[in-house]
C-alpha cells in the first residue's frame, strides 16, 4: 500500500481551492489531500492512477465524485459502479470497496472527519 495521504488541510477559510492546483500538490500515482473542513466533514480531493487495496469504513460513509477521468468501485457482492466526469456515488458504511482508475481520475471526496482514509482492510 504506497499512497500519498495528507489528513491536514491545505486550504484555510475563505481561501480559494483551485483544482487545478491541488492537482499539483504531489507527483505520486495515488494521492489524497485533505482540502478543507466544513463542519463535522472533509473535503479531500484524490489523484488517482491504478488501484487503491479493498476495504470498508464501519463507521463513516463515503461521496465520491468524479470531475475528470473514469473511477471504477469495485463493490463486495455487488456489481461494480463506473463513473465518469461529473458523477458520483456514496458508498454506505460497512461496504468493502475497492476503487480503481487505470488511465488516472481526479475525485472529490466528502467524508466524516473520524474517517481513516485507508479503511479497515480486514
Amino acid at each position: 500500500m504506497d499512497y500519498d495521504i495528507t489528513l491536514e488541510p491545505s486550504y484555510a477559510p475563505l481561501e480559494p481551492i483551485r483544482i487545478a492546483d491541488a492537482e499539483e500538490l504531489s507527483d505520486h500515482p495515488w494521492f489524497n489531500r485533505t482540502l478543507c473542513a466544513v463542519n463535522q466533514s472533509l473535503v479531500r480531493l484524490g489523484v488517482f492512477e491504478g488501484e487503491f487495496h479493498w476495504h470498508a469504513h464501519e463507521a463513516e460513509d463515503e461521496l465520491f465524485f468524479v470531475l475528470t477521468g473514469q473511477l471504477e468501485i469495485e463493490l463486495e457482492g455487488r456489481e461494480s459502479v463506473v463513473l465518469g466526469p461529473h458523477e458520483g456515488v456514496m458508498v454506505p458504511r460497512g461496504v468493502r470497496h475497492r476503487p480503481k482508475a487505470p488511465a488516472g481520475a481526479t475525485v472529490l471526496m466528502v467524508e466524516n472527519a473520524t474517517i481513516v482514509p485507508t479503511g479497515d482492510p480486514g
